[in-house]
């Protein structure tokens, strides 16, 4: 007796478990859930507002379904098969997203040329100084500004002991020789000049008070002659303006080193003299 051969349908080659295919699959599948539910329920919202709307968008909807019904054959299961076929593809561009690598992997460096030198020099620009006004100060900020001159220059130690009860010592420091330089610091406007009280005041204290080896008296303005004449007697360096501006400027060393230009200072005479 011959028994019919059946005929054997060939197996689909069957797909090997991925856990994060999986993963990001139903991922998918729950955010189409929650947009689908989203819809719906603005669509009962909808309707419970204006149910005329309702109406028409259900007309609509029944309309549409009459039209592909026409034009294919409905079938619920060839939805549902579409469906996952979207979410499949979906799933699998999802995927091949995250394993497109976007940076060097660890321990690889892509080489990064270097401009030629040159081409480095040529854009360079010369730096530009600022020039610092002095009489917009405050007098505060005129005694740091000197005090940075002083470290510009090298100076070290240097101190901002200007205040109540300085006795006519504003900027304290150490000049690069190792002598003590003792500053004084009259923030004064054009019109107002540094006369000889103040010169007086300051050399009844400069040496005998705060053993300066160096005495300057730094101002945003300017000396009378009288003033003038005090300190070359008493061996006070004088800085006015244009000094000022000079050493700021890098024109002049800092006036320490001038110090050697003028002669040994007498003993300081009484304050109150005339």
């Amino acid at each position: 007796m011959t028994v019919p051969e059946r005929r054997i349908r060939p197996r689909r080659p069957g797909r090997r478990f991925d856990l994060r295919a999986t993963a990001v699959f139903f991922g998918i599948a729950a955010v189409a859930l929650i947009v689908v539910g989203w819809l719906v329920r603005m669509a009962l919202d909808v309707a419970e507002r204006r149910p005329a709307w309702a109406v028409v968008l259900v007309l609509g909807g029944v309309a549409g379904i009459v039209c592909v019904r026409r034009r294919a054959r409905f079938s619920p299961r060839r939805l549902a098969r579409r469906t996952t076929g979207a979410l499949e593809a979906a799933t699998a561009t999802a995927l091949d997203a995250l394993e497109t690598p976007t940076a060097a992997p660890t321990g690889e460096a892509h080489p990064v040329e270097e401009p030629a030198m040159e081409a480095v020099m040529d854009r360079e620009e010369p730096a530009t100084e600022v020039v610092v006004d002095y009489e917009q100060l405050t007098p505060y900020e005129f005694e740091q500004a000197i005090a940075d001159l002083c470290v510009r220059d090298g100076c070290t130690e240097v101190e901002v002991v200007g205040g109540a009860g300085d006795l006519g010592a504003d900027v304290v420091a150490v000049a690069p020789d190792g002598r003590r330089v003792v500053i004084q610091c009259k923030h004064y406007g054009d019109e107002n000049k540094v006369g000889s009280q103040d010169l007086q005041r300051f050399g009844g204290t400069c040496f005998t008070v705060h053993e300066a080896d160096v005495a300057i008296l730094v101002t945003s303005s300017d000396f009378t002659a009288p003033a003038t004449e005090y300190a070359e007697h008493c061996g006070i360096l004088c800085m006015n303006e244009d000094q000022l501006r000079d050493w700021s400027e890098g024109l002049v060393p800092g006036p320490w080193a001038l110090s050697d230009l003028v002669e040994e200072a007498p003993e300081p005479p009484n304050r109150y003299s005339r």
